[in-house]
């Protein structure tokens, strides 16, 4: 392997002084609540209405002022997340086995009651992002879904973005954003309960503060800068590399964008057209950052060396567009979700094909996926058994617990062997 452009260190590093602000802020706003949650609005987004959450008018009203080819598009999103999203649930099957004559064991799955879903808004108003989280929640089963994001600074809510929330399932909206928001989810505030779940993507505040709330609630994941890799051979088209490089490096001048070539060839071909390109993209001030100081190249001296390449990385979105895609999809192990062949694009997953945008960064894939709708469902064991099993399991328990001299656990083994002795 050889380093044809090597770019700066792109995992998500943990930031003492963010840390820090969070926590702070955490305690101020659990203390003080809705005074503080008010205060920090004002300050960071110039936002304080009467009410944070919007009334069914309100809603209405923002869905009537969006366009129509926008609510139609929104609405074919759903759809594809929706019908994918009830697929991936219809694997998910209670299961109840006999291991031993009158010993019956089993699992179920039961659905979290309440979750916070956080719909970014920060540089672009990502209302696609509504889908990924809400609608999971509701096909898995989900009672409370309370959604919220961000205002555009001073001016209110996004209408899109309410569209699409009140689409997806939301039961109740708010515009509310950044560490207040996920505070308010937490604790509830006496708005309503505490939530038992929170999900979303957003800064790096957003992510120290799920990563400080977790034990109190859960998480679906901790996600910092988003991540692309493409593992491309000579076969690929320099040009579309390039494009789908640079499509994720506009979102943030902390993205992480690699390529894995098969030669130095194309990867100077690949150099030279993502410069190209960058002349001309209209938010190149965000990606040419992303590009210098996060960009990477690696020449990998054949296939095999390419996938350990890619796993190493564990990248959150990755591409393949090479000559022999299947070898990749067999071999591959780490990543978030993958786009398979050069008709499909990282952008396709983020809008509206059906797989999950919310996924895995700073090589958490290694050990996780995204977001989906068995992240929503507990998964709980039980077990029930007749007098003579247990009897049976009763004496073993006995003098198991006595060998790890755990004598009261023993005595409940004991007292059943007794019981149900005669029976």
């Amino acid at each position: 392997m050889q380093v044809f452009k090597e770019g700066g260190h792109r995992l998500f590093q943990n930031d003492p002084e963010c840390a820090e602000i969070v926590s702070k802020m955490l305690a101020d706003l659990e203390k003080r609540g809705m005074d503080a949650v008010r205060e920090y609005s004002r300050r960071f987004d110039d936002w304080c209405p009467p009410d944070y959450e919007l009334s069914a008018a309100q809603i209405d009203s923002a869905i009537a002022a969006v366009d129509p080819g926008v609510i139609q598009d929104t609405e074919f999103c759903q759809s594809n997340v929706r019908t994918f999203a009830q697929a991936q649930l219809a694997t998910l099957h209670s299961m109840e086995v006999e291991t031993h004559p009158g010993i019956i064991l089993g699992h179920k799955h039961i659905p979290v009651r309440s979750v916070g879903c956080y719909i970014p808004g920060g540089r672009y108003p990502m209302f696609g992002s509504a889908q990924m989280s809400i609608i999971p929640a509701k096909v898995a089963g989900v009672q409370n879904v309370y959604a919220f994001t961000p205002p555009v600074k001073g001016q209110g809510f996004f209408p899109a973005t309410v569209n699409a929330m009140k689409k997806a399932g939301a039961d109740r909206i708010f515009i509310l954003g950044g560490v207040p928001a996920f505070a308010m989810m937490a604790f509830g505030m006496g708005v309503f309960a505490p939530v038992d779940m929170l999900c979303g993507a957003g800064n790096k505040f957003v992510a120290e503060a799920k990563r400080q709330l977790y034990g109190r609630c859960g998480i679906d994941l901790l996600a910092g800068p988003t991540e692309i890799m493409v593992i491309a051979d000579d076969s690929a088209d320099s040009a579309l590399v390039a494009c789908d490089l640079l499509g994720q490096a506009e979102h943030d001048p902390n993205s992480g964008v690699a390529l894995i070539c098969l030669s130095h060839d194309f990867a100077r071909r690949c150099d030279a057209e993502l410069q190209k390109q960058l002349t001309v993209l209209p938010t190149r001030d965000i990606a040419a950052l992303s590009w210098r100081d996060n960009g990477r190249i690696y020449v990998a001296e054949n296939r095999e060396e390419a996938v350990a390449l890619a796993d190493d990385y564990a990248p959150e979105h990755l591409e393949i567009q090479t000559a022999d895609p299947d070898y990749y999809f067999q071999s591959l192990r780490n990543y978030g979700s993958l786009f398979i062949g050069a008709e499909t694009t990282v952008a396709y997953g983020d809008k509206c094909i059906g797989t999950n945008h919310i996924l895995p960064t700073s090589r958490a894939a290694r050990y996780t996926g995204g977001l989906w709708v068995g992240k929503f469902l507990k998964t709980v064991t039980y077990q029930r058994m007749t007098p003579a099993a247990s009897r049976l399991i009763g004496r073993v328990t006995e003098r198991q617990c006595e060998a790890e001299n755990m004598l009261a656990h023993a005595i409940t083994a004991r007292v059943r062997v007794e019981r149900y002795s005669h029976e």
